[in-house]
């Protein structure tokens, strides 16, 4: 059975998208079996591994139509992964689910439940909010990934996102758990970095990677190009940094 993550955080710019591709891809180029949810309005997920604007069904279509997950679902060969695409429909979902008395929390995680034996992991890239996509992905999850930018006041608004998992595991996933703490835009030779380091250690103790995900130009440029770093530049160290975080997930996960 998968295991389904949720890359989550809602402060924007923290490197969740980025991260939601490129450990995606890394899973894909272990040989794991891997489906991307892009959970995001923006759909830069979408975008940022070359499936295009060209698709009839998107993840919308199956949280709030009668389309499958298998439907929906394209295959990609480079990264060799799947991925259930978004767009601006998703925008409204929000909205639509507001409508419905009972289970509106819980729509996505029987559209994945379906499909769970199929995939080793199911990674989905949350909204950069708090709203009922971000807890229809959470409900749906074993665990969350949170990315944090090694920046000033680097744990601020991370207290909403806690509470946000805390009442989730209360009403809809008791299981729900920390998979890991993630570290991005990290610059050793910055005292900064080596701060928000200790500080995030010291909050989250084990929970924080070993793996940190370095300021990398070739990071920022690969998904303008529909690439993940894989494709765009596997010699850089965003590349590397990013197979290294795939190995650690799988290695904690039991191999």
């Amino acid at each position: 059975m998968g295991k389904v993550i949720a890359i989550a955080n809602q402060k924007g710019g923290v490197g969740k998208t980025t991260t939601s591709i490129n450990l995606a891809s890394a899973l894909g180029y272990l040989r794991k079996k891997v489906l991307l949810i892009d959970f995001d309005p923006q759909g830069n997920a979408t975008q940022g591994v070359g499936t295009g604007k060209k698709f009839e069904k998107s993840i919308y279509d199956v949280l709030l139509g009668s389309t499958t997950v298998l439907e929906s679902r394209i295959n990609l060969k480079t990264p060799p992964i799947d991925v259930l695409p978004a767009n601006i429909n998703l925008a409204g979902a929000d909205l639509q689910m507001v409508e419905f008395k009972v289970g509106r929390e819980q729509l996505l995680k029987g559209k994945i439940d379906a499909v769970r034996d199929e995939y080793d992991y199911i990674i989905i890239d949350c909204p950069p909010s708090l709203g009922l996509l971000n807890t229809n992905a959470l409900t749906a999850s074993d665990s969350v990934i949170i990315p944090v930018q090694c920046e000033y006041y680097a744990l601020e608004g991370l207290t909403q996102l806690l509470s946000t998992i805390q009442l989730v595991r209360k009403l809809f996933n008791p299981k729900l758990k920390i998979e890991g703490v993630l570290l991005t835009m990290h610059d050793s030779r910055t005292k900064l970095s080596v701060e928000v380091q200790q500080e995030v250690k010291s909050y989250f103790k084990e929970s924080v990677y070993n793996v940190f995900i370095p300021r990398n130009v070739k990071l920022s440029e690969a998904p303008s190009t529909g690439k993940s770093i894989f494709e765009y530049d596997i010699r850089s160290s965003g590349a590397s940094s990013y197979m290294a975080l795939a190995k650690e997930l799988v290695a904690r996960n039991g191999g």
